[in-house]
C-alpha cells in the first residue's frame, strides 16, 4: 500500500512509518521538518504543513491511506478532515489520546483527579477531534487511543485492543509506541474498527 504519515517525525509517527516499512509498504513522511524523518528506501520524506489545508491535500492525493500524527493543540479536525476529502483519500486514521477514555459508566479518564495538569489541554483538544470525527460520515476514519502511559519500548506484537473503555492490567494501564503502530498498522492492512474510536493497551 501507499500510505501518507502526517507528523512522521514525532513519537508515534516515526514509529508508524518504521512498522509501515518494515511490512513493505511504500510511506510519505510529511513534516515541518522532513530531513528528520526516518530514513529508508521506502520513504518519501515531504514537507508540509497541517495549516495549509491546500497544501497538504495535494501531499496526500494518490494514497490509499492517511495516519495523522500531530498533536491536537497544534491542529484544527476540520483542516484536517478537509484535506483528506479534497485528496480523495478515504481511509483516515488517527493517532488518539487516552484522556477521552473511559474509567467507569459515563467517566473519562481526562476527567479523575490524577489526570496530569500539563496534559490537559491536548488531551480535552483530542476528545474534541473524536467528537468531530463521529460527525464523518463519508471518510472510513479509525481512532487509535493508546493506553494511560505510552513510551518507547519494545515491539511484542502482544496486546489487547478494546473500544471505549480504558484498558488496564496488573501492572497498570500502559503500551509501547513501538506496539501501539503494530495495532495502527494491522488496522490499515485489515479495517475492524471502520468509523469508530478503538484502543489498545497490554
Amino acid at each position: 500500500m501507499k500510505v501518507a504519515v502526517i507528523g512522521a517525525t514525532g513519537r508515534a509517527g516515526s514509529r508508524l512509518v518504521a512498522e509501515l516499512t518494515s511490512r513493505d509498504h511504500a510511506v510519505t513522511a510529511i513534516a515541518r521538518n522532513p530531513e528528520k524523518a526516518p530514513q529508508g528506501p521506502l520513504v518519501t520524506p515531504k514537507q508540509g504543513d497541517v495549516r495549509d489545508p491546500a497544501a497538504l491535500a495535494a501531499l496526500l492525493r494518490g494514497h490509499d491511506a492517511a495516519i495523522s500524527a500531530v498533536r491536537f493543540l497544534d491542529t484544527d479536525p476540520a483542516t484536517l478532515v478537509g484535506a483528506v476529502r479534497a485528496a480523495g483519500v478515504k481511509r483516515y486514521l488517527v493517532v488518539g489520546g487516552a484522556g477521552s477514555l473511559e474509567v467507569a459508566p459515563g467517566v473519562t479518564l481526562l476527567s479523575t483527579p490524577q489526570f496530569p495538569t500539563a496534559y490537559k489541554d491536548e488531551a480535552t483538544r483530542g476528545g474534541e477531534f473524536l467528537d468531530y470525527l463521529r460527525g464523518v460520515d463519508d471518510l472510513d476514519w479509525s481512532f487509535l487511543s493508546p493506553s494511560a502511559f505510552i513510551d518507547f519500548g519494545e515491539r511484542t506484537g502482544k496486546f489487547r485492543l478494546g473500544k471505549d473503555q480504558l484498558l488496564t492490567n496488573e501492572k497498570g494501564s500502559s503500551i509501547s509506541f513501538e506496539d501501539f503502530a503494530v495495532a495502527m498498522v494491522d488496522e490499515v492492512e485489515a479495517p475492524k474498527h471502520l468509523r469508530q474510536r478503538f484502543t489498545v493497551g497490554y
